[in-house]
């Protein structure tokens, strides 16, 4: 029985997404980082989502998303305001569509221009860690991924650089966890670790907005045992490939969502960006995956990434700073049901015996009865 490291908790780092709060033009990224601080973080997952509009704000002119000498002056910028708020800066997020591509196509060569300009940036950030997700696109080569991802890990070794690998639920090869786990394992460098998601995970082998049960197609004893069976696995995943793992919810759509791209995006991605709400807000099975991951003893980043747009996914108001309070108390009122939850699996478990009382309620008697118990055992007067 796979039971929580009681002893390591205080070791926990928070963190939260700076895309992950606010909800108009005027939330801007120094009011976003105030709202974190107040709620008693210290330290941020920078989104170059957010990167992008503040360096048209910063500089006074339309900055292009690959004007990477301009964007390394305005990360510089960035770190600054983090550090006068006492906040560290985790990670880069979320860069798109990096393997698979063929060899020799333009897309690959754009990709590598892309992940060479981040890499800058990150290094401006002062942070070692960016995340990627594992391809949105239909035009990349299964076969590919993994090579490219070997070239990316050797490549960012040299600049003393890691990778979170991200299964999103609408990923064309790998939308469920353990199929990039799989990836990762293959890849195999120290530098290339998974970056865990609690909607991520459930949204990719548990739950369907396109149906109105919001779970998957699969009878419920039949999902219970896939699921339960796949929380045993990630409770088995050594702790130090986890980099990062982010937490959120959802809400069930009502109604479903429409098979179709809405927005450009895949029914799972448009859920994704406006349905995501803290911990306990939605109906995902999150505390069973916290859970899970506190099994793995990893006590790392814990990060807020939520997209709340409401119920309906059509907009929601709400004060900053008591927006990311709630959610850092979501988090702690995860973990605390999952040590509940393990304390009363402990207590439960049948308690084992030692080797005298076996001995004696089983064993001894009947050795006795056969006179070997002198031979085995000799009483030395």
């Amino acid at each position: 029985m796979t039971t929580i490291d009681k002893s390591t908790l205080k070791d926990i780092k928070l963190g939260y997404a700076s895309c992950s709060i606010g909800y108009d033009e005027s939330h801007t990224l120094p009011v976003r980082f105030d709202a974190i601080r107040a709620a008693g973080f210290h330290a941020v997952e920078i989104s170059m989502r957010d990167v992008w509009p503040f360096a048209n704000q910063f500089m006074g002119k339309p900055v292009a998303e690959d004007d990477y000498d301009t964007l390394c002056v305005v990360a510089e910028e960035v770190r600054r305001m983090a550090d006068e708020r006492g906040l560290q800066i985790i990670i880069l997020q979320p860069f798109l569509t990096f393997e698979g591509w063929p060899l020799g196509s333009p897309e690959r060569a754009d990709a590598w221009h892309r992940i060479r300009g981040w890499a800058r940036i990150m290094k401006v950030l002062g942070t070692d860690l960016l995340q990627i997700g594992s391809t949105t696109s239909y035009d990349t080569i299964p076969e590919r991924m993994v090579p490219d991802l070997q070239e990316l890990s050797d490549f960012f070794a040299t600049l003393g650089l890691r990778i979170a690998y991200e299964n999103w639920c609408w990923s064309v090869h790998a939308p469920a966890w353990q199929q990039v786990w799989k990836i990762v394992q293959e890849v195999n460098r120290p530098n290339f670790g998974l970056c865990l998601d609690t909607f991520q995970i459930a949204g990719g082998e548990w739950a369907d907005p396109r149906r109105e049960s919001g779970l998957v197609d699969k009878p419920a004893a039949e999902l219970e045992a896939s699921w339960r069976a796949s929380l045993a696995v990630l409770a088995s995943v050594p702790k130090e490939k986890i980099f990062i793992f982010q937490v959120s919810d959802a809400y069930r759509p009502s109604p479903p969502i429409p098979n179709r791209i809405i927005d450009g995006l895949t029914p799972q991605g448009y859920w994704s960006r406006r349905f995501r709400p803290v911990m306990g807000e939605g109906y995902l099975p999150c505390t069973d995956i916290v859970e899970a991951v506190l099994q793995t003893g990893y006590r790392g980043w814990y990060s807020i990434e939520v997209f709340d747009r409401g119920s309906k996914g059509e907009g929601r108001v709400y004060d900053l700073p008591a927006f990311a309070l709630n959610a850092k108390k979501s988090l702690f009122h995860a973990i605390e049901e999952s040590l509940a939850r393990d304390d009363a699996r402990v207590a439960a478990a049948p308690k084992r015996e030692s080797t005298f009382t076996a001995m004696s309620r089983y064993g001894v008697g009947l050795i006795l009865s056969v006179g070997f118990a002198l031979s085995l055992f000799p009483v030395h007067v």
